[in-house]
């Protein structure tokens, strides 16, 4: 028995047409990771709910039988580090990495998800198409514009494509440079047929996703993921999962989230209410008491992140009964100053008094989320971190306490993408990890050196493609990069350029030309107002 026939499905595939489109959907990662994604299974059932298409699938590890010439070959990317491995999946179906080495006997080879809706400029001259934002509306104008000219010769077909909303042809668009290794100078359409800017898609129902496949072979194992927000109201300003993904939406709890919760656990008793800040749902609580019910006490309930001053002793209590034995929240700092520059608002009273109601309602585990590095943080706020985990600790003994810190890296769409990962970011994890280790709490750090190759992208243009070939070849470490480089030194900007430095905001962005949720200048004005409190 594989893999696939252990899954269980919620939709019904359709049955192909005689000349349906063969496509290839890939996630560029083992199959565990991938079946876990709730983005890929959405996409996939999308695809195999078409007549019109015919879609296998293709992980790492393994694939299901695939076509012979596949028309489409499209991928998921959800992380970074993930393109070395479309590279490797590429050259295993013989296909050329670059788009501009393909013919008409190749795939179209498209792609999607957060890391390429938020800049996919680096990863530009690899595919021949970007949809970029939410794909409920995307992928079936994607499908229904690429049958009308299916029979069509190459050029045609991505031209055509171009004239989607939502649907981004690297290859039209011409980037010219002050220099060879300096700022951008203009991004512009190749002819005046193709639009100027492209606008990332912004679904705005209120039924939002559910699991379409549950497996014991996922990452979280037998697990049925419902969304129950998207975006976040909060607009920190470092925070893509919030600007990017603008406005902020709630799925409907009787047209959606409970038809959902009820169809997903006939099949399995694991569930997983997903979104940025799940607990700002305006009826949480009536969704919460749904899940209380008796029928569904064997029930085991996982809560993705939650805002600290939404953790009642009820919400702790009902995840404790739910098999739940922590709970994680993102507090930034413990520095109220640093939480006013990245507009995270929150006191540390309410911190405190969640880590109180979360040992109240039976947990055992706490984990905050912090970051260091912020623009404007000063030793002293990393002092004030300390302190905060201290008055937790005190006043909620027993818990067990854990402190994951990351470096703050910039986003593109938010309003500090022109700030630069703080170069004594590093030293400050360290001074963090000595003086908690000293008071027992345990400390998580995020490396450093995987946020400078994640601000590396995040920020970088296509002239990254070359560098991305080369760290492949030398292996994905800091030392890779550095390398490459040392190798292209000349051609493109440093790695501080890229990294480090501190952008002007008059200046020509590497997605300049791709649109977001807010226009650039109320990007702006957050900065500004950020800046104030430095």
């Amino acid at each position: 028995m594989t893999v696939f026939d252990r899954e269980r499905l919620l939709f019904t595939p359709a049955t192909a047409d005689n000349n349906a489109i063969p496509l290839i959907f890939g996630f560029p990662n083992e199959y565990t990771i991938g079946i876990t994604s709730l983005g890929y299974q959405i996409v996939w059932a999308t695809f195999a709910m078409r007549s019109d298409v015919q879609v296998s699938r293709l992980f790492t590890d393994i694939q299901e039988p695939l076509p012979k010439n596949p028309e489409l070959l499209g991928f998921s990317v959800s992380w970074e580090l993930d393109y070395i491995n479309i590279f490797n999946l590429l050259e295993s179906l013989n296909i050329p990495l670059h788009s501009k080495e393909r013919d008409d006997n190749h795939p179209l080879v498209f792609g999607g998800g957060p890391v390429l809706t938020a800049n996919p400029e680096p990863f530009a001259d690899f595919f021949d198409v970007i949809l970029l934002g939410d794909g409920e509306n995307l992928l079936d104008s994607f499908i229904d514009a690429y049958q009308e000219v299916r029979h069509s010769n190459r050029t045609t077909k991505l031209r055509r494509l171009a004239q989607v909303p939502g649907i981004y042809i690297p290859s039209l668009y011409q980037v010219t440079y002050h220099s060879r290794d300096g700022e951008i100078a203009a991004i512009t359409p190749i002819d005046a047929e193709i639009p100027p800017t492209v606008q990332k898609q912004t679904y705005r129902g209120n039924t939002l996703s559910a699991s379409t496949v549950v497996t014991e072979k996922a990452a979280w194992e037998n697990i049925f993921m419902v969304e129950v927000v998207r975006s976040c109201p909060e607009m920190c300003r470092f925070c893509l999962a919030s600007y990017l993904t603008l406005p902020f939406r709630t799925a409907s709890i009787t047209d959606s989230l409970i038809p959902a919760i009820e169809k997903g656990l006939q099949v399995t008793n694991r569930l997983g209410l997903l979104g940025a800040s799940v607990t700002q749902h305006p009826e949480f609580n009536t969704l919460l008491d749904y899940i209380c019910q008796p029928k569904y006490d064997d029930v085991r309930l996982s809560i993705a992140s939650v805002r600290t001053n939404t953790v009642t002793e009820k919400l702790a209590t009902t995840l404790a009964q739910r098999d739940t034995r922590s709970l994680t929240i993102a507090v930034e700092s413990g520095s109220s100053k640093v939480r006013q520059i990245v507009n995270k608002k929150l006191t540390n009273e309410e911190i405190v008094q969640a880590a109180i109601n979360a040992k109240a309602g039976g947990l055992k585990a706490l984990k905050f989320y912090g970051m260091v590095g912020i623009p404007g943080e000063e030793i002293e706020d990393i002092e004030e971190t300390v302190t905060m985990m201290e008055a937790v600790k005190k006043a909620a003994p027993g818990l067990r306490l854990t402190l994951g810190c990351s470096t703050f890296v910039p986003k593109s769409h938010t309003p500090f993408q022109w700030f630069g990962v703080n170069k004594d970011a590093k030293k400050r994890l360290k001074n963090l990890e000595k003086q908690l280790r000293k008071r027992g709490i345990d400390f998580r750090p995020e490396s450093y050196n995987w946020s400078v190759i994640q601000a590396l992208i995040s920020r970088g243009d296509r002239r990254l493609s070359n560098l991305l070939l080369l760290t492949r070849e030398y292996g994905d470490s800091v030392g890779s990069y550095k390398r490459a480089f040392k190798q292209l030194k000349g051609d493109i900007p440093t790695l501080d350029y890229y990294v480090h430095d501190t952008w002007n905001n008059e200046q020509v962005l590497p997605w300049q030309h791709l649109h977001g949720a807010l226009p650039e200048k109320t990007l702006v004005k957050h900065l500004e107002e950020a800046k104030g409190y430095f």
